[in-house]
Formats: C-alpha cells, structure tokens, sequence
C-alpha cells in the first residue's frame, strides 16, 4: 500500500477566479481548455501526471510526467499546448496552488485566456478532466506497474498516443479526440 497524496492544495494568499463554464455552450475546438494533475502509481512510489485537454474534442494537447508538483511542471505543459495549437479562449483548472500562482495566472493573462476555477470541492467543475484521468487509470495505469519514471513517460506517451488518434469516443459520434478536434476548429485557426 502507498499512500494518496493531496494534489489540490489550496495557497489562502493566492487569487480565486469564478467559475466561467456554467451554462456555457462549449460548441468549438479551442473554446475552452482544462488543465489539472493526478498522481501516477509505479511499482515502487508514484509520479505525478499534468495534462491539458480540449474540452469540446476530448484531445490531450500536451502532458507532462514528473516527480515534483512544482508550478514549472504545470507551466511547461501549459506552454506546450499554447505553442501546438495557440491560446484556449478560456482555461479551466481547480484551485490548487500551481494554478492559482502569479507564475501560472502571469501565463493565461499575457496569453489573453480567461481564467476560469472550479468552485471549491467541486471536482464536476473540471469533469472533462476527471473523466480523462479515469480512462488513463483504467486503461493504462492499473494494468501496469512502472518501473521507472522513465517507463513512465515512455508509456503515458504511448497512451495519449492512442488515446488521440485512434480510440473513438461515443459523445463524439464515434470520431478519435483528434478527428473531432480538426473537424471542429474554426477554419483560420486549424493547425497543421
């Protein structure tokens, strides 16, 4: 047995954003983004695991794998997905001290991307996300044991992987994340 870490501690000085995505039609690739952090079990000890997801598509637009919850680990990923496919008009993430940094805040502001965070507690808030981490566990992590951080990476990879291009999705009539996501995007956006 090993024990679960906390992921969502909150700092009581850093800045609460409100929940934007209440009665919001998300209708488009790139409307809004999600962003959050689940620990990853490994044979001996864990890892944790960043990601960003296309709400509208489902498609992982980058991830991350590290040993620490540091607010560069989170940036980075953030960074990755910004670069691939330019600025979310908003991004959604729970209140967790990574995500309400000044470094992480700094990044969606000079980005022109609305803040959105989840109410306090509400992990249906950011359910994209949560529904992500849950076919990551079951799919992937539950059926293996890590042997390395570097087995890690390599597999989590390989899953997002598969989870993009090829593992279809009922709510997206029967389309891949990537599918979906391309045939979503406004026209003088689409990123080769």
């Amino acid at each position: 047995l090993y024990c679960k870490p906390n992921l969502s501690q909150a700092n009581q000085a850093h800045r609460k954003y409100p929940y934007l995505l209440k009665g919001l039609a998300i209708q488009r690739s790139n409307q809004v983004w999600s962003t959050d952090i689940t620990y990853i079990p490994m044979a001996k000890g864990f890892v944790y695991l960043c990601a960003v997801i296309d709400w509208h598509s489902r498609k992982v637009l980058a991830h991350r794998v590290s040993i620490s919850m540091e607010v560069d680990f989170c940036i980075s990923v953030l960074n990755e997905a910004i670069e691939k496919y330019g600025s979310p008009e908003i991004l959604n993430t729970d209140q967790g001290s990574q995500f309400t940094s000044d470094a992480f805040i700094d990044v969606l502001k000079s980005n022109g991307i609305q803040i959105s965070m989840d109410g306090k507690g509400r992990w249906v808030d950011n359910v994209m996300v949560e529904r992500l981490w849950r076919s990551v566990k079951y799919e992937e992590v539950y059926l293996k044991a890590y042997s390395s951080v570097t087995d890690a990476k390599k597999q989590l990879s390989a899953y997002f992987e598969f989870y993009n291009l090829k593992r279809p999705h009922s709510s997206l009539d029967k389309m891949t994340p990537n599918e979906f996501y391309y045939d979503q995007l406004p026209q003088q956006n689409k990123v080769a």
